[in-house]
């Protein structure tokens, strides 16, 4: 059983100090990772939607040589209220719901924007969030910017990417609204000032699945459809019974024609498959639109695993992974496709697909400073390998012919970490974990020297991905352990591993990502909770109406 059973723990999340347990840890490291994760003590029937956790571990040791590892539930106004009355929150295939209306997690992705901090979600407003405290800032804009297509009493239903992208020269934050109803598509922008944000509709466009990720260039925002698909009878109580689209639309919006005071813009549309969930473009596109697409083909994170599963070999699914998602049925392929807007041709540049190899591209990690994403030289990417006890018969019944059995490796198969040539996509080097463990969450850090004249805060003294450390959190039912990787030669192996004492886990790691420093939240005008609070509220009962202004005057 090499999927860790502790990974859907429901232990309180706790301070824990950290120690060097091999290797030797560098001098040339330095700020804090963050990371997302969902709690699943509030978790409904998918692990992925409980209440926002964020951590930060502090990269620099205390005088004991101790590593402080700092995890918080974020204590957003939907938090705030289910503490209040935790009676009135039901859960769902698709997240929680109450009265006030839909949880806002906030679990998945943390976003650094200069000294702020902001946690993310497929469901709902970026949250800004305090870097030391990480406790509840404000969310992102008012709600009726968004035009959420559940108009409920507080809490709306947007649906949002959880990859926003913060843009180095217009010095604002890119998102989307997308109405949950008819796939219909808005570009958002956040100047990080001020409680409103600016949305335009765009012209013609339909993301029938959702919009996981959005990514940039200097001129053009890049939106796709991603692969998560919402099955109307399940959340009524049947079974799961659609399978993600094989392709879908890719959206080029060109960030000139995002003018004050219009209402659209037009977009150039291209069809892309197989289907995709995370992708990254290169900022300079002097050269062309270039984008690395991760694609997820026979990857159904909407389906997850319940107690009277059957795997893919036909055995009872262990009720501890009750609630993880449907790992992959089909081998990874990862491409570099460049967009011609002028044409709305796609050319395939680079391609990395091995069955023998690389099953499931689970996670990534890249150089975000401006200049790494100007010129990327890496790109380092965890496959998670084949795991048939995390594939039901439900999803392969529902994707058919569309997964080739015969691909099946004969046995499980480890997770592989391995270094791209950005241009290429061509293996550098790679390291294979260990079969009982599970990998995710990586993260690049610049090696310094930081703040160098003429660069970006971010940026380490050679930037690209591959002048500095990866970060990868590593699940293990022994204990977790945080490993580091030299960026430029990871078929080394660690260079330094972090750990608890044995036998200290913690529950599934998503996104992560690194900040130079952690200073307390700067003081600009933003959005209010209680400016939310119309006469919507007055649908609820008196007791409700009370309870959520006692909420709001409770947020400073």
């Amino acid at each position: 059983m090499p999927i860790p059973r502790s990974i859907l723990s429901k232990d309180d999340p706790q301070d824990l100090e950290l120690t060097v347990v091999a290797g030797r840890w560098p001098d040339d490291i330095g700020g804090h990772l963050l990371v997302s994760t969902s709690d699943q003590r509030t978790r409904p029937l998918h692990a992925f939607f409980g209440d926002g956790i964020m951590v930060r571990l502090d990269l620099s040791p205390d005088g004991h040589g101790r590593f402080a590892w700092r995890p918080r539930v974020i204590d957003t106004p939907s938090v705030r209220l289910r503490r209040a009355r935790p009676d009135l929150f039901t859960p769902g295939p698709v997240g929680t719901n109450s009265p006030w209306g839909s949880v806002n997690a906030a679990n998945t992705a943390p976003l650094p924007w200069g000294d702020r901090l902001f946690a993310t979600w497929d469901a709902g407003r970026p949250v800004e969030v305090d870097p030391v405290t990480l406790g509840f800032v404000a969310e992102v804009g008012h709600r009726d910017d968004w035009r959420p297509a559940l108009d409920q009493p507080v809490l709306p239903l947007v649906s949002t990417t959880a990859h926003p992208v913060i843009d180095p020269e217009r010095g604002c934050m890119w998102t989307v609204s997308r109405d949950v109803l008819t796939g219909a598509v808005s570009v958002v922008r956040y100047d990080g000032t001020g409680g409103r944000v600016r949305r335009w509709e765009v012209e013609g466009a339909v993301l029938p699945q959702a919009t996981h990720t959005i990514t940039q260039t200097r001129d053009w925002l890049v939106l796709a459809d991603t692969a998560y698909k919402v099955d109307v009878q399940e959340v009524f109580g049947a079974d799961r019974t659609v399978a993600n689209n094989p392709d879908g639309p890719v959206l080029l919006i060109r960030k000139d024609d995002l003018v004050p005071g219009a209402r659209s813009v037009p977009c150039t549309e291209f069809r892309l498959a197989p289907e995709v969930n995370h992708f990254y473009a290169r900022y300079d596109d002097s050269d062309g639109v270039e984008v690395v697409m991760e694609h997820s083909e026979g990857v159904d994170i909407g389906m997850y695993l319940r107690e009277d599963d059957l795997d893919a070999h036909g055995r009872p699914v262990d009720p501890a992974l009750r609630g993880m998602y449907c790992h992959g049925m089909s081998p990874a392929l990862t491409t570099l496709l460049r967009f011609d807007p002028g044409t709305g041709k796609i050319t395939e540049r680079a391609r990395l697909r091995d069955p023998e190899r690389y099953w499931q591209a689970e996670l990534s990690a890249v150089d975000w400073s401006f200049e790494g994403q100007l010129a990327p030289t890496r790109h380092h990417l965890i496959h998670l390998g084949f795991h048939p006890e995390a594939v039901n018969q439900r999803a392969l019944r529902n994707y058919g012919d569309r997964v080739d059995p015969g691909l099946f490796p004969r046995e499980e198969t480890p997770a592989v970490l391995t270094s791209l040539d950005r241009e290429s996509l061509r293996p550098l080097s790679e390291w294979t974990f260990a079969l009982d463990d599970y990998p995710t969450s990586p993260c690049f850090v610049p090696r310094g020297p930081l703040n160098a004249a003429g660069r970006s805060r971010y940026a380490g003294s050679s930037p690209g991905g591959h002048h500095g450390h990866l970060l990868v959190l590593v699940h293990n039912d022994d204990r977790f352990r945080l490993e580091l990787f030299d960026a430029a030669a990871v078929s080394r192996g660690p260079v330094a591993v972090l750990a608890p004492p044995p036998g200290r886990t913690v529950p599934f790691m998503i996104h992560s990502a690194w900040m130079p420093t952690s200073l307390p939240a700067p003081r600009v005008e933003r959005h209010h909770f209680r400016d939310d609070l119309d006469s919507r509220l007055d649908r609820l009962p008196p007791d409700l109406v009370a309870l959520t202004h006692e909420i709001a005057a409770q947020i400073p």
